[in-house]
């Protein structure tokens, strides 16, 4: 009998797009004191990718450890899944993907790296993510749309926006206020920036996906 795997998601990757790469129970992004009755249902393997951040309770590192010492695998990887994972890998969690990676080697450390405002409804994400513009913006240099000196200006700017505010066009429009980039590469580095962006995150959660997959056909 294969093992059960729930996993919580929504920011990151839709359950819709989710349940194309893994057949699983879908929960909405973890918040504290959740975990506990899915080991208590049987569950022997937890992906966690988005949880809840700030203003309500986080999920608690006591509780992963609970179900790491109950004997079932938690995997973490992409946002809040990626910041446990870093934190706790020495206890036996699994953290996967490069914001993990990043997390774990002090690249970054804010929470508000991998935060983004949502849709209450649907856990669309509103704001883009600072780790997804990190990419995005060393795409960018990567490309010579930008120098190395408007690169780094750009990400001090939306490293020092608020996470609720981040978004591809409130930077270009900032940069540009501010002298940082000129007018006419406005729709250049926009149109780059939209439709070319590194989505970190939702790769990152496809590789807990596909990680939670294999530990269930292995079990």
């Amino acid at each position: 009998m294969k093992a059960r795997a729930v996993i919580f998601t929504g920011n990151s990757i839709s359950h819709e797009d989710a349940k194309n790469v893994l057949r699983a129970n879908y929960q909405p992004p973890v918040r504290r004191f959740q975990l506990e009755k899915f080991v208590q249902k049987g569950y022997k393997v937890i992906g966690i990718i988005d949880g809840i951040f700030f203003d309500r309770a986080a999920v608690g590192h006591r509780e992963i450890m609970s179900a790491l010492d109950a004997g079932v695998k938690v995997v973490g990887g992409a946002s809040m899944g990626a910041l446990r994972a870093s934190e706790l890998d020495t206890h036996g969690m699994i953290g996967v993907g490069k914001v993990y990676e990043w997390y774990r080697d002090g690249i970054i450390e804010s929470d508000d790296e991998v935060a983004v405002s949502t849709n209450p409804e649907t856990f669309d994400p509103i704001s883009v993510p600072l780790v997804n513009i990190r990419e995005t913006l060393r795409a960018t240099f990567s490309t010579g749309i930008i120098s190395e000196k408007e690169h780094n200006h750009l990400l001090e700017l939306a490293i020092n926006t608020y996470y609720q505010d981040r978004s591809y066009l409130g930077l270009v429009k900032e940069g540009i206020k501010k002298g940082l980039i000129s007018e006419e590469k406005r729709k250049s580095i926009l149109d780059f920036c939209t439709g070319n962006e590194v989505d970190v995150k939702r790769e990152d959660a496809i590789l807990v996906l596909e990680t939670v997959k294999k530990l269930v056909e292995k079990a």
